[in-house]
């Protein structure tokens, strides 16, 4: 151990001061955007992150899923397959720029 080191090992475990110093700051604007009028909407980067989650996922699969029943169908493996993951990737990116350019309310 080093001479000016603690002792605490920092990567394995939260500090709960930082915990309790988040808490408080989060509380501090709340209070402040109450005090002002102004509306905060604390989850909305959380949800936003879902929903970019969920766009790319969702067009990946359901794009891959429909390829491969068209090659099965008709035979034309891996044909189907390649071309709807490469639209289903440009309508993940398409939904993503969109869900980017949302106007804050």
């Amino acid at each position: 151990m080093a001479e000016n080191d603690s002792g605490r090992d920092f990567h394995d475990a939260e500090d709960p001061r930082l915990s309790a110093l988040d808490e408080r700051l989060r509380e501090a604007r709340v209070q402040e955007a109450a005090r002002s009028g102004v509306k905060v909407d604390t989850d909305r980067g959380y949800s936003q992150g879902n929903r970019v989650i969920s766009a790319l996922i969702g067009s990946l699969v359901g794009s891959a899923l429909i390829g491969w029943c068209i090659d099965r169908w008709f035979g034309t493996t891996p044909w189907g397959l390649i071309v709807l993951l490469f639209l289903g990737i440009a309508v993940a990116f398409r939904q993503i720029i969109r869900i980017g350019n949302e106007r804050p309310e």
